[in-house]
């Protein structure tokens, strides 16, 4: 098995395109009006509009801006430097500054335009990054 792609669905894609664009620094890749992509070296972010969920037989699978149990994480070389170049950028959508995790990491949390939980962290103790294989 391999985990592949986490997908958001949401009424228009753009401001999540645009979004992750800027927090990520890197390009996604629009297929349709309402489906597109980010691909990192281990899992893909896909952004789709809830037109999309008719071509799986029923519309009412999943509803936009309703994610209330689940964090996006993206490891980061230095959480810290990410927070001071977004923090103007990310304003008030900011949920937890820069903050040492009990597991080791260093975590920066904020919402995306649709209100799902991103955790932007970096590995900081030796087993943390071991876990990571930093």
């Amino acid at each position: 098995m391999s985990f592949t792609s986490v997908r958001i669905i949401t009424k228009d894609i753009q401001p999540l395109v645009q979004f992750y664009e800027k927090v990520l620094e890197s390009q996604v890749i629009q297929y349709t009006e309402d489906f597109a992509e980010l691909r990192t070296p281990l899992a893909t972010l896909a952004l789709a509009s809830n037109r999309t969920l008719g071509l799986f037989g029923k519309t009412d699978i999943a509803r936009p801006a309703e994610n209330h149990s689940v964090i996006l994480e993206f490891r980061m070389d230095n959480v810290d430097t990410t927070y001071k170049v977004l923090a103007g950028f990310l304003g008030n959508k900011v949920v937890q500054e820069p903050t040492t995790m009990p597991w080791g990491n260093r975590s920066l949390l904020f919402r995306d335009p649709d209100g799902n939980l991103v955790n932007f962290f970096t590995p900081l103790t030796e087993e943390a990054k071991q876990r990571f294989g930093v």
